[in-house]
């Protein structure tokens, strides 16, 4: 059957339509962005502004739209931290929901972790052993660790690339004397998260998730995304410092010119960069596969596990619009 997933984060709303059934590979036919900046619409008391939430409802009401005319038989609509972090989150969401027809759902960073962990173990396999995963965004970090598909720590931190860039890097490029700050702090903050991530367990695996994992992989050598998803590509703890030093001295402008970075990310590049050399260093990391599967592959995989109208033989799957019963997203 035809699912779309409409991700709302801190950076893009994104909307992905895929083919997938029960014991299948979900099969990606489309993919919808809107680059809205939620996080840097938010007055100074943590409320998303008028203006943010009317192009926030706007989008959403487009790209249910673009759900419908695709042909999925249901839209499952999720969003991260800027909306679980606005002070008016529940009137932004009722908004959505009177106007867009679209009732969002606010996953905790600990089920961004979980569920983030389930699609990078379904990639990678019972084969891998024990899995570790990193995944960066906008507002925050996620880590998890575990030998099963739920993982046996999963941490949230409010360590994303555009929260850290908003605090402490705001100057373009940002200043040499910030980025060692900055180092120095992130250092403190992941002491006590790492050693949790670790009491389970050393990995096998390391895995980085997310668009900043990819980007910095591309820029330090690994295949294009032109490439397919099924080539292997891995970021090192060497190669992101010899970037750091590089991209750490250039404009954002100038930082949109690289290949692999898109214009609406290349401000939080360097920020994002740091945070993931940190991670890797606390953890004691010296390479990262990518893994090209994350949050919205978990949540389809989820869905699949536990709706029985996700099995080709149990029947029909009920429409856009047509409430379903309640799903938790945390095992």
């Amino acid at each position: 059957m035809r699912l779309g997933v409409l991700d709302v984060g801190s950076n893009t709303v994104h909307l992905l339509v895929v083919d997938a059934h029960r014991g299948g590979h979900p099969m990606p036919m489309s993919s919808t962005k809107a680059t809205l900046r939620l996080s840097e619409n938010m007055d100074d008391a943590g409320c998303i502004t008028p203006e943010g939430a009317a192009k926030l409802t706007k989008t959403i009401t487009e790209f249910a739209s673009i759900a419908k005319t695709s042909g999925c038989v249901e839209l499952m609509p999720f969003a991260t931290s800027a909306l679980r972090e606005a002070a008016n989150s529940d009137a932004v969401l009722a908004q959505i929901r009177a106007r867009a027809g679209v009732d969002l759902r606010v996953l905790s960073g600990v089920d961004e972790a979980r569920l983030t962990f389930l699609a990078v173990r379904r990639w990678y396999g019972w084969s891998a052993g024990r899995i570790l995963n990193l995944d960066i965004g906008g507002g925050s970090l996620e880590m998890s660790n575990g030998c099963d598909e739920a993982p046996d720590a999963a941490l949230s931190l409010q360590l994303g690339a555009g929260r850290l860039t908003r605090d402490w890097l705001n100057g373009d490029p940002p200043g040499k004397r910030r980025v060692a700050v900055l180092r120095d702090w992130l250092d403190a903050e992941l002491v006590i998260p790492a050693k949790q991530l670790l009491e389970v367990g050393r990995p096998d695996l390391a895995v980085g998730t997310s668009k900043t994992f990819r980007s910095l992989a591309r820029l330090t050598g690994a295949a294009p995304s032109a490439a397919g998803p099924r080539v292997r590509r891995s970021l090192t703890s060497s190669g992101l410092r010899q970037l750091i030093a590089f991209i750490s001295r250039m404009t954002a402008a100038d930082r949109a010119e690289l290949e692999g970075v898109s214009s609406d990310r290349s401000q939080q590049l360097v920020a994002g960069a740091l945070v993931a050399e940190a991670s890797m260093r606390a953890l004691s990391l010296d390479t990262l596969e990518i893994c090209p599967w994350a949050l919205r592959e978990g949540l389809i995989l989820r869905k699949l596990d536990t709706d029985p109208g996700t099995d080709p033989g149990a029947g029909s799957t009920r429409p856009i619009g047509v409430p379903g019963p309640t799903e938790a997203v945390s095992g």
